[in-house]
């Protein structure tokens, strides 16, 4: 079933998300054509749960956010928008058709899913992640001219558009060097104010120190290449 004639597949990376993952397969919109699940090593029945929800499950080549995307999208049938949702139950699924709407409008080809502009529950968010959140988006707007509020995970973009940008990172930077490339290339873009719920599980990046310092630097490191490598200060915006 595709909406308004637009084919729409979901691509959600897991790691050990058997306690999540039925919760987020029972709330997939019916519009959604396919769901592909990329996932590493999962020891906990993660695959199975995804299959026996009708999605395809990729048992990825490495660890990795970015590498789970890209695998997961590669194993989807033709579609026309892709929606990045995590596995963790914390997206509210039920706002899919207002990240896709501007897209199937034609006023957009990437949509973004904002946890700033929407309504967070307590603690679904640590300190670290609003602070670096923050940082990321403020460096975006300084270098490139595009304002962003979140780095969100709940996201939409056409596959033509997905492809042309030819994403490289394949972990913690996946998200930014998304939206450094779409700002970069002067991409029409719309932030969705979207609610968002505590994770159910521990999270395998902000749940542990080092995880939140490796994701901080990888982050910023993807901020900084993109810049010098692109001269991104030189092509700012107005």
């Amino acid at each position: 079933m595709s909406l308004n004639g637009m084919r729409i597949g979901v691509v959600i990376p897991t790691r050990n998300e058997a306690g999540a993952l039925p919760i987020v397969m029972a709330n997939m919109p019916d519009f959604v054509d396919a769901v592909a699940i990329g996932d590493f090593q999962s020891g906990d029945g993660t695959p199975e749960i995804g299959r026996r929800a009708g999605a395809i499950v990729v048992d990825v080549s490495g660890p990795g956010y970015g590498r789970a995307c890209v695998e997961a999208i590669q194993a989807l049938p033709p579609v026309d928008i892709l929606v990045f949702v995590d596995g963790d139950a914390a997206d509210d699924l039920s706002a899919m058709a207002l990240l896709v709407g501007p897209i199937l409008k034609g006023e957009a080809v990437f949509t973004l899913g904002s946890r700033v502009l929407g309504q967070r529950e307590r603690g679904a968010l640590t300190p670290q992640q609003i602070f670096g959140n923050w940082l990321a988006c403020t460096l975006i707007r300084l270098i490139w001219g595009k304002t962003f509020t979140d780095l969100g995970p709940f996201r939409a973009i056409t596959r033509t558009t997905f492809d042309s940008l030819g994403m490289a990172d394949m972990n913690y930077g996946w998200t930014v060097e998304m939206q450094i490339k779409a700002a970069r290339a002067g991409l029409a873009t719309h932030e969705i104010p979207v609610d968002y719920r505590r994770r159910i599980g521990v999270s395998k990046v902000s749940g542990t120190l080092n995880g939140t310092i490796r994701a901080g630097i990888k982050i910023l490191w993807v901020i900084a290449r993109e810049a010098l490598g692109s001269g991104g200060f030189q092509r700012r915006r107005p």
